[in-house]
């Protein structure tokens, strides 16, 4: 009896091992090309790592410096690098990239090749180096460390020559061998226009294309750092895209394709290209304050926690990376409210997926590869990035449906492709099972390397997903689901024409409180029940307030300069042309040149004003038509005879279409002309969301 069981025992054994044996021959998928390289791979698994954007700019409150700023105003007598690496570590990021090197062609390291550099500042007696001391905090933090080197240089003489590309690899090299490894290089898409270039105070232009010999500089950036990631915004295809804004977000469809040769659109840029031909990963670049470096205006302006984690999902949980802008203070310090707001967005992201809910349950599917175990749905769910479920090659969708064990609340959902054998989901979809059966929540496009959905709470033992259309066969390397507790955001304050002040909760539920006296609001402050009367300038300060829980939002602060109810709109009877006036920043009008540029707006204030600036805020969608790049500002007291007291340019404003603000001495005016002298289309239709004044 006991030998019969034996027998049939290693009868089973062999039996079972033979199956296994016919399962484990069960081939992998093809890769379906391109996919990426270990280099875009290692980049991708980083997700979200810093920009420090600090220079010259930083001391004389602009956007894009000239070229002739003075050296000595570089002194920097608080900077310590490890403070801010210390920062980024504490806030989640993987890495730095730094502005060696701006357009306005001040180097922060002392580099050989001019004089223009930290090397004949004040600071430590120009024995400094910038690059240097961050290089080094990255290392003892354990944060890679990467450089923006601007192809653009408005302050050298040889800008625009041959020679000037000798200049630039020269400082490039510099970069990538005194430095250590540096994991991504940025080439900025800025490119020509008017500089100090060495004092000839002029206009210089260049094919942005073919100019910077691109094929040759990436050739040599390779070889000098083999590990390195290029970003470029033209010419030759670097490793990784821009996405066509720096709203901080990509489209909802995001493919990790461009095709290697041939004009990049800008639909490509924001949604990639389904089919193309090589692997060119989306970089999300944006900055935690409105603009990029440090102005004082912007301190009451820092994204809030919610801002921030809207930016996330947008960005790494569309398929992308985050690349987070930090701007330094003058003094070499970031400033508190950055901190934060840094940390409490790195808090918001480990509470939003604390708890996976996939972790002890059950997953099956409709179909696995061969009748494989290998390629089973409970390789969707093991936490392994190296394993996944797929199906049979002739199929290009599939489900696999999990069970919790009980009923669970959740309002996130993450997943992930095997993306080392390429990209392929073109859509899917994600349903709970209630009384009435099978209940949509929500339906999508592309997945990638990650993709997280973000919906109400909802509550069920059963979540299915659906890969409805996929390029091949599905590889789903990792689902999870969360429940993310809810984050208050704060209000949005506004003022309209006449004066009153408009608060707009970020929610339904939450109870809104303000001041006007310059305190921050609580409980005890006045409740917001509709548009409040005011008069003269005011100072506002708002905070959603959550009952149930006694949370507060953090607080809206806004300033607000003279009402406009006299205000009137000279030259024209368009009655939408108020809405420049109206309080909102959403709502825009546009003015027609008739095909002629300039193209002025003239505003008749009802009575004369000590004026000591202005305010321009574009049309907001992204790359909405008509925005001002060059204008002139003019006053008047009479509406006949004019003084320009302000010219120039809204540096970056195409790519990041914010709030212009221009300040000079003051004047007293009645009137006020804005004249756009270009736009970035290079037509004569000239958009504005809103118009105002600041006044002494």
């Amino acid at each position: 009896m006991f030998r019969s069981t034996l027998i049939s025992v290693k009868a089973f054994l062999m039996m079972s091992a033979v199956v296994i044996s016919a399962c484990c021959r069960t081939s992998a998928p093809e890769p379906l090309y391109p996919v990426p390289s270990e280099n875009q791979m290692r980049w991708q698994e980083m997700e979200y790592y810093a920009f420090i954007h600090f220079s010259l700019n930083t001391y004389t409150d602009q956007s894009w410096g000239f070229g002739d700023e003075s050296l000595e105003l570089f002194n920097p007598v608080n900077l310590d690098c490890r403070e801010w690496a210390r920062i980024c570590k504490e806030a989640g990021m993987k890495g730095i990239i730094f502005t060696a090197k701006h357009h306005c062609g001040f180097c922060m390291w002392p580099s050989e090749y001019t004089d223009y550099s930290v090397r004949n500042t004040p600071w430590k007696d120009g024995k400094g180096d910038v690059v240097k001391e961050l290089s080094e905090a990255c290392r003892e933090y354990g944060l890679e460390f990467g450089v923006y080197l601007s192809p653009w240089d408005r302050n050298h003489a040889a800008y625009g020559t041959p020679e000037y590309i000798e200049y630039f690899r020269n400082q490039l090299r510099e970069l990538l061998t005194g430095y250590g490894p540096v994991f991504e290089t940025w080439f900025d898409g800025a490119h020509g226009g008017s500089g100090y270039y060495g004092g000839a105070y002029e206009d210089r232009h260049i094919d942005r294309r073919t100019y910077y010999q691109w094929k040759e500089t990436f050739a040599m950036a390779r070889e000098l750092q083999p590990g390195i990631l290029i970003w470029n915004d033209g010419g030759d295809r670097g490793d990784l895209r821009w996405v066509g804004t720096e709203a901080g977000f990509v489209g909802e469809t995001n493919w990790s394709q461009l095709n290697k040769e041939g004009d990049v659109e800008w639909g490509m840029l924001h949604y990639g290209l389904e089919g193309g031909d090589s692997w060119v990963s989306a970089e999300v670049n944006t900055s935690i304050r409105p603009e990029w470096f440090y102005h004082p205006r912007e301190d009451m302006k820092v994204k809030t926690v919610p801002e921030l984690m809207e930016t996330y999902y947008n960005s790494v949980g569309r398929n992308a990376t985050l690349l987070l802008n930090i701007p330094v203070m003058p003094d070499g310090t970031i400033h508190p409210t950055d901190e934060q707001r840094l940390i409490g967005f790195a808090e918001a992201r480990r509470a939003a997926f604390a708890d996976n809910l996939t972790v002890g349950a059950k997953a099956e599917s409709d179909d696995e590869r061969g009748g494989c175990r290998r390629y089973s749905a409970r390789k969707a769910i093991d936490g392994k990035k190296d394993t996944y479920w797929t199906v049979d090659d002739d199929r290009t969708d599939g489900r696999i449906v999990i069970d919790f064990g009980e009923e669970k609340s959740f309002n996130r959902f993450l997943v992930q492709e095997y993306i080392r054998s390429g990209q392929r989901v073109r859509s899917f979809s994600i349903e709970c099972k209630t009384e009435n059966g099978w209940e949509t929540i929500q339906e999508a496009t592309t997945i990638g390397y990650k993709r997280i959905l973000c919906f109400p709470t909802v509550t069920s033992r059963y979540l299915r997903f659906t890969v409805t259309d996929s390029r091949a066969c599905p590889m789903i390397s990792n689902i999870e689901v969360y429940r993310a507790p809810q984050i208050l955001d704060a209000p949005e304050v506004m003022r309209a024409k006449n004066g009153d002040v408009l608060i707009v909760p970020a929610d339904s539920e939450s109870q809104v409180f303000y001041t006007l006296d310059g305190n921050d609001p609580d409980v005890n402050s006045a409740i917001y029940e509709g548009p409040v009367a005011t008069d003269g300038k005011i100072a506002v300060k708002a905070v959603s307030y959550e009952p149930s829980s006694g949370k507060y939002s953090p607080v809206t602060s806004v300033s607000f300069d003279l009402p406009r109810t006299e205000w009137r709109i000279v030259g024209t009877e368009d009655a939408a042309s108020l809405k420049i006036l109206d309080g909102d920043p959403v709502s825009a009008w546009h003015q027609d040149g008739g095909g002629r540029l300039p193209v002025s707006l003239t505003v008749d204030m009802g009575a004369k004003h000590r004026v000591t600036g202005f305010r321009y805020i574009p049309d907001p969608y992204i790359w909405g038509p008509g925005i001002i790049t060059r204008y002139r500002f003019e006053l008047s007291a009479d509406g006949r005879i004019w003084k320009t007291v302000s010219e120039g340019e809204f540096s970056n404003i195409k790519n990041n279409p914010v709030e212009q603000i221009k300040t000079f001495g003051p004047e007293n005016a009645r009137y006020f002309r804005l004249t756009a002298l270009e736009n970035a289309e290079g037509n004569s239709n000239i958009g504005y969301a809103e118009i105002n004044i600041i006044t002494e």
